[in-house]
């Protein structure tokens, strides 16, 4: 969360600094690699979503070519952070899949809708940056970006009790 919290206060300032959407993408990809790590250490072994359907990762794969398929022309310098960055949050997606059985259902569908949301609210704020801005879209960035957080962190504070 303290990441993010840093991710969300230097984007305040990214129009004055543009130096400032660096910083701020590091530091939600920090959290995304933080995420990873977490969910990696619930998956140690079990059956599991991914598991049981391996064609999601084709699926997930598949999403994020399309997505940098379309954001490809209006990249520029931006194109070996932003693949970089897609890749970490497909694969934190993936990982959010690949949590045992032996876990609630409950806490998977926190962690996999809270996973969800944050591929939803990034690839949004990807679209309004680097393809065609659209009115809402700060709105809806936000809407799926908090939502994300409250899944992914109620998730944790379920399977910590």
């Amino acid at each position: 969360m303290f990441f993010s919290f840093l991710g969300d206060t230097f984007l305040l300032f990214q129009d004055k600094y543009p130096l400032f959407f660096i910083l701020g993408l590091s530091c939600f990809l920090a959290t995304h690699i933080f995420y990873i790590a977490y969910f990696i250490q619930l998956s140690k072994n079990g059956a599991s979503i991914s598991r049981k359907y391996p064609y999601l990762i084709a699926v997930i794969a598949a999403y994020t070519g399309a997505l940098l398929y379309l954001l490809m022309p209006g990249l520029a310098d931006m194109k070996i952070p932003v693949i970089i960055y897609a890749c970490i949050i497909s694969v934190m997606l993936y990982f959010s899949l690949n949590i045992p059985f032996r876990v609630s259902r409950k806490i998977r569908r926190f962690f996999f809708i809270g996973a969800l949301c944050f591929v939803m609210s990034d690839s949004l704020l990807a679209i309004n940056k680097f393809y065609h801005s659209f009115p809402a879209a700060d709105l809806l960035i936000m809407l799926t970006y908090c939502v994300a957080q409250y899944f992914i962190v109620k998730g944790f504070i379920r399977n910590r009790n």
